[in-house]
C-alpha cells in the first residue's frame, strides 16, 4: 500500500520527534499488478478532452470535476477554475483563485483541494489554506470567501441553506450558503496521526453522516450543529503507528434507513440511522467511496482489489484482484457497468453481475487519482496532470 500520498503532512515531524520510526524495519516494497489483458465487448469513446491548469502533480488531492446543467466545472491545484460546455467542452470562464503577489513575481498557489461542488447558481471549493470559495456559476466571480477551521480535503456539501465543510483538523462546520458566516461548528475529535484526507458528510432525514479520523461516524443535525450520535466501527490496533491508523475518509451511504460506512484497517460497517446502532460488520478496510446499488455494495479495498456485497450482510458475491495495488480510484455506475481509474491512466469497466472485465482503455500517461463523474451520457474524469476526459459509450 503506498501510504505516503495519503499521510499528514505532520507524519515527518512527528517520525523526527519522537526518535523512532513508524515502519519496523525497512519499508515493504508492493509491486503493482501487470495491466490485466481484457478483449473488449464495447470500444468506449473520448467525445471530448481538454486542459484545466497544470492539475494536482503528485500532490494528492481529492479535486474532481462537477457537472450542472450542462456545463462542467473543473479546477486545478494552483487555482485555475473552468466552465465547460459539457457537449464539446468548450470554455465558458476561467478565473485563477491564485493569490496575487506582485508584476514580477509568480502568485502564490491557492493550494485548491476539497473537490469542486456545484449546487443552483454557485459552485463551492476548498483549498489546503484553509479557504472556502463560493463563485457565480455565471462567470466564475466570486460571490463569497472565508477561512474555516483546517485544511478542506474533501468536497463541500450543500443542504438546508448551509454549505457543509469537513477540515483536516476534525471540524464539520457550517456555513451560510448566501453569504459563507460560519453557522456552527461540530469538533469530531482528531488521533495525533492520520491519513492525508476527510469524510464528504452524507445528509439524510435532516442529519449529516460523517466519518472521522477517530475510526467513528457521527451524525449531526443540520440546521443546528448539534452531535446526535457517534459509533465506532475502527479499533486502533497493531504493531505500529500505520497499523493502528483507523480513518474513516469514505462518505457514508444512506439507504433505506442504513448507512453503510467504511474505515481504514477497520470494518465495512452498516448502521441503524436514527440510532447508530451497529446491524453487522465486514473486516473490509478501505479509504475510496464506495458505491451501493441494487441491493448491492461496490467498494475498493486498501489492496485495490474490487468487491461487490450483499447490502443487506455483507456477504461477498465476488471479487475482482487484477488490479492489485494499481492505485485504484473509487468506483462508479456508467450505463450498466462499474468503472475505476488507476494511476497508469487506464480506465477498466467491470461486469456488475461477476466482476469479469469489459473493456479497458488507455486515456492519459499521467494517470488517475480521483474517482469519474457521471454527467449524464458522459462519464468526466480529471487525470492528474489537469486533463479532463469526457468519455461516451
Amino acid at each position: 500500500m503506498e501510504l505516503r500520498k495519503y499521510l499528514l503532512p505532520g507524519l515527518i515531524s512527528v517520525t523526527l520527534l519522537s526518535g523512532c520510526s513508524l515502519f519496523s524495519g525497512e519499508e515493504d516494497v508492493v509491486k503493482m499488478a501487470p495491466l490485466p489483458k481484457v478483449e473488449n465487448q464495447f470500444t468506449p469513446q473520448t467525445a471530448w478532452s481538454t486542459s484545466v491548469g497544470d492539475g494536482v502533480g503528485d500532490f494528492y488531492s481529492n479535486l474532481h470535476p462537477a457537472w450542472l446543467d450542462g456545463t462542467v466545472y473543473a479546477a486545478d491545484r494552483f487555482g485555475v477554475v473552468k466552465a465547460l460546455d459539457a457537449s464539446n467542452g468548450k470554455e465558458k470562464w476561467k478565473v485563477d483563485l491564485s493569490e496575487k503577489t506582485g508584476f514580477f513575481s509568480k502568485n502564490i498557489s491557492a493550494l485548491l483541494s476539497g473537490g469542486v461542488t456545484a449546487s443552483g447558481d454557485r459552485i463551492y471549493i476548498g483549498s489546503e489554506r484553509g479557504q472556502v470559495f463560493a463563485l457565480n456559476t455565471s462567470d466564475g466571480g466570486i460571490a463569497w470567501q472565508i477561512k474555516v477551521a483546517g485544511e478542506a480535503l474533501s468536497r463541500p456539501v450543500v443542504s438546508d441553506g448551509l454549505v457543509l465543510i469537513h477540515t483536516s483538523n476534525g471540524m464539520l462546520q457550517g456555513l451560510d450558503q448566501s453569504t459563507g458566516v460560519i453557522k456552527w461548528t461540530v469538533n469530531l475529535d482528531m488521533p495525533a496521526l492520520s491519513l492525508r484526507g476527510e469524510s464528504a458528510p452524507t445528509v439524510a432525514f435532516g442529519g449529516a453522516i460523517v466519518g472521522g479520523d477517530n475510526g467513528r461516524v457521527s451524525a449531526v443535525i443540520v440546521n443546528q450543529g448539534q452531535l446526535i450520535w457517534q459509533q465506532r466501527i475502527s479499533q486502533p490496533s497493531g504493531a505500529t503507528e500505520i497499523d493502528r491508523l483507523s480513518d474513516v475518509d469514505t462518505t457514508p451511504v444512506v439507504v433505506n434507513g442504513v448507512i453503510y460506512a467504511l474505515a481504514y484497517n477497520g470494518n465495512l460497517t452498516a448502521l441503524e440511522l436514527r440510532s447508530g446502532q451497529v446491524l453487522w460488520k465486514r473486516e473490509i478496510g478501505g479509504v475510496k467511496d464506495m458505491v451501493v446499488d441494487a441491493g448491492r455494495i461496490y467498494l475498493v479495498d486498501q489492496d485495490d482489489r474490487v468487491i461487490a456485497l450483499n447490502a443487506d450482510g455483507g456477504v461477498a458475491i465476488w471479487r475482482q484482484s487484477d488490479l492489485l495495488h494499481r492505485n485504484l480510484t473509487s468506483p462508479v455506475l456508467f450505463n450498466g457497468y462499474l468503472v475505476v481509474g488507476d494511476s497508469e491512466g487506464y480506465l477498466h469497466w467491470i461486469n456488475t453481475l461477476d466482476g469479469r472485465f469489459v473493456a479497458q482503455q488507455k486515456l492519459d500517461s499521467d494517470g488517475f487519482q480521483t474517482e469519474p463523474v457521471v454527467a449524464g451520457d458522459k462519464l468526466l474524469i480529471q487525470a492528474k496532470g489537469g486533463e479532463v476526459y469526457a468519455i461516451t459509450r
